[in-house]
């Protein structure tokens, strides 16, 4: 089976058994050219290294493309067993690289490889036979099972590259060469690089629902823009044309850095390209598997902030205006060049797709017109942070894409790398990185005097994160008092004469009752499975301060800023975390707890009896488990046979405080009485939802 020169699937056209067994083919090459990437590690222990001491260790992505797989599954209810609980919480969150300046401490007791070997094989095997026997029908959508499946694909070709790039920071001796990774033999001198005329013009950009391509969320919407002439390099900075910044004194000279660049400079302590070895007598370079005597004439390869400080650079020694192209103005020269699209070419353009070698290669071997790699070769930084185009949607399935992302602080890159296949070769993909991040990523420069925009919106506006900021920090809402204001204070009340060490807020949505708990506990755990809510907790406790749109009345928005200083909470902030998990599954780190609180979640989860007879693994002896739900259970979110209550058997009413009862009734005793708690969502100006929760207390026995 041919592991390279691949194409992502069309998914509109086609006869349906024949689109099965293209998607099958395709699952299998994938599975496979990721599996070969792992062979040029050089032992087990291998696996184990951190090549970056930012991301985690081999192993981690070796196991994650697969449990993707079935985590995804399990969301899009296409499954309902897993294959392995354990390693699907262990590889489940963490990809995205940490901060620079936030490292994470936490230890993992990895499996070994052959039992992650073992693991993906069972994956492999399950997900064939969802291939194989699924009702299949055309176009397949981003609702359709099969597009669960698209997802777990496309998502393991990203991995594809990113763990490329992880491989590629390993020492030298822990790796080895392989033949389906054989690197351009081809290098030379480079060529002198000039700036070129752009015609301005307009820009269209976002695929609509109908595309016949599978995309990520933040490729669909619409954006238009107006691009005015601009003038951009022949060629991609390449490692002669960078050389002159590094002998120029560039990384000593804190004038040419943006304040986030020269903190991360020192930080790493940077005098040259990571990629870049320093020898005795010049220069050698470190591709995937082998350091190699310098190519002068392939691309530079640096992060954003280096790409930035070159820019200004070269733009104080001109005297021009030089910088990095916008996402527009690169999809503006992309235009001109009337590139066709994967998977509709005959064969790649450019150093793209795995067609040509598994490096990069010269500057001057691919020609776009008067350019050269406007595709391919090395991925091309843009000044753009990502954002949502208008009319973007979050998939149900993945709702931690791109939403973490819009942040202002992830920059587009542009164009794909010699390693970038499927949806990352196409021309909507938007991927976006941390400004420190390394991929094989370099830079093309622009001379503009026009503005750079940042698509900063400083308001949270996705309607329902609005209605839920308002619910937690907002006023209250005819007299009715603040839901999680009261949750935490019974349970600080429950909890005066007992043990006050840790404490989690399990679904704690943006994250209001955590924050109110770390008034009496030492330390609070806040877990959320939507990353919608989870990464504004975040930001609360990161920041201090939140800020949202409220919709008003059609399209009449307020606009809202909330601060834990102003709750008096600010101080507490320091005691609280929070992470990302999945109440049915979660991870083994989180246990040890004296209180949790589960308000309103139960009837939101897919597997209620699991979370109930598992949740005693997590606490204390003595330890309190409170529970508020209005009960109201929807197969939208869980299954009829997994509701508690709410339904009838022998003819008699189930209630859901019997099913507690049975379900908690081996761990737990009952303290006290259920109780009452009203609570009020604000939709609109003139709509509110006013329900009533009911709250029960448990004891955590033995």
């Amino acid at each position: 089976m041919e592991l390279r020169k691949t194409r992502t699937i069309i998914l509109n056209e086609g006869e349906p058994e024949a689109k099965r067994e293209e998607i099958r083919r395709y699952f299998h090459q994938t599975f496979d050219i990721d599996e070969k990437l792992y062979e040029t590690l050089k032992e087990d222990a291998t696996f184990y290294l951190r090549a970056d001491r930012l991301r985690h260790p081999l192993i981690f992505y070796f196991g994650h493309t697969a449990t993707f797989f079935i985590n995804k599954l399990v969301i899009a209810r296409v499954i309902e067993q897993r294959i392995n609980p354990r390693f699907e919480s262990m590889f489940a969150v963490g990809v995205d690289e940490m901060s620079w300046d936030d490292l994470d401490a936490t230890h993992y007791e990895w499996p070994t490889r052959q039992e992650v070997r073992e693991y993906r094989d069972k994956t492999r095997e399950l997900v064939d036979g969802l291939i194989r026997n699924l009702p299949l029908k055309l176009p397949i959508t981003w609702e359709d099972p099969f597009w669960a499946i698209m997802m777990g694909i496309e998502h393991e070709r990203i991995h594809l590259e990113t763990s490329s790039v992880l491989i590629r920071q390993l020492p030298i001796d822990q790796v080895v060469r392989h033949p389906l990774w054989d690197i351009c033999r081809e290098s030379g001198e480079a060529p002198e690089n000039a700036l070129l005329p752009v015609a301005g013009g307009r820009v269209v950009l976002g695929k609509a629902k109908d595309h016949p391509l599978y995309g990520w969320d933040n490729e669909y919407g619409r954006h238009e823009a107006e691009v005015a002439g601009f003038r951009a390099a022949k060629y991609l900075v390449s490692n002669r044309e960078f050389l002159a910044f590094v002998e120029g004194g560039g990384y000593r000279e804190r004038q040419w850095w943006t304040e986030e660049g020269w903190n991360w400079r020192t930080f790493r302590e940077a005098e040259h390209p990571l990629f870049w070895i320093n020898i005795d007598n010049g220069w050698r370079l470190r591709t995937m598997v082998e350091e190699i005597d310098m190519p002068w004439n392939w691309p530079v390869e640096v992060n954003y902030l280096e790409a930035k400080a070159f820019c200004n650079w070269q733009s104080a020694r001109t005297g021009r205006p030089i910088r990095l192209p916008t996402e527009d103005e690169w999809n503006r020269l992309r235009d001109l060049a009337e590139i066709p699209d994967q998977p509709w070419w005959d064969h790649a353009p450019g150093n793209i797709n795995l067609e040509q070698w598994a490096s990069s290669c010269a500057v001057d071997r691919f020609p776009f017109g008067n350019f050269y790699d406007i595709l391919g070769n090395v991925w091309q930084w843009t000044e753009t942070p990502i954002y949502p185009f208008h009319g973007f949607q979050i998939h149900p399935w993945y709702d931690d894409f791109s939403t973490p992302t819009f942040d202002t602080r992830h920059n587009l890159i542009k164009g794909g790398s010699w390693i970038s296949t499927g949806n990352e070769a196409t021309r909507d993909s938007r991927y976006a990185f941390r400004r420190h991040f390394f991929q094989h990523a370099g830079f093309r420069y622009v001379e503009s005097s026009a503005k750079v925009e940042v698509h900063q919106d400083q308001y949270e506006t996705d309607a329902l994160t609005a209605q839920y900021c308002d619910a937690h920090y907002g006023p209250e809402h005819f007299g009715v008092p603040n839901f999680p204001v009261t949750c935490a204070r019974i349970c600080l009340e429950l909890t005066a004469n007992r043990n006050r060490g840790r404490a989690l807020d399990l679904g704690c949505a943006v994250g209001r009752a955590a924050f109110e708990l770390a008034r009496g506990f030492d330390r609070v755990t806040g877990l959320d499975f939507s990353t919608r809510f989870f990464r504004l907790a975040a930001r609360m406790q990161e920041e201090g301060y939140l800020r949202y749109a409220f919709p008003e009345e059609g399209e009449i928005q307020s606009f809202h800023e909330v601060s834990l200083a102003e709750l008096g909470l600010d101080e507490f902030r320091s005691r609280v975390e929070f992470y990302q998990a999945d109440a049915c599954n979660l991870p083994e780190k989180f246990t040890g707890y004296d209180l949790v609180l589960a308000a309103n979640l139960i009837d939101r989860l897919y597997s209620p009896r699991r979370f109930l007879t598992t949740i005693h693994e997590r606490m204390n002896p003595g330890g309190l488990l409170v529970i508020t739900s209005p009960y109201t259970w929807l197969e939208e979110f869980t299954k009829r046979e997994e509701w508690l209550g709410g339904y009838k058997e022998a003819g008699e009413n189930v209630t859901t405080l019997d099913g507690l009862k049975a379900a908690l009734a081996p761990c737990f005793r009952m303290v006290g009485e259920p109780r009452d708690i009203p609570f009020v969502i604000r939709e609109t100006r003139r709509k509110h939802q006013h329900t009533v929760a009911e709250m029960t207390v448990w004891e955590r026995i033995g």
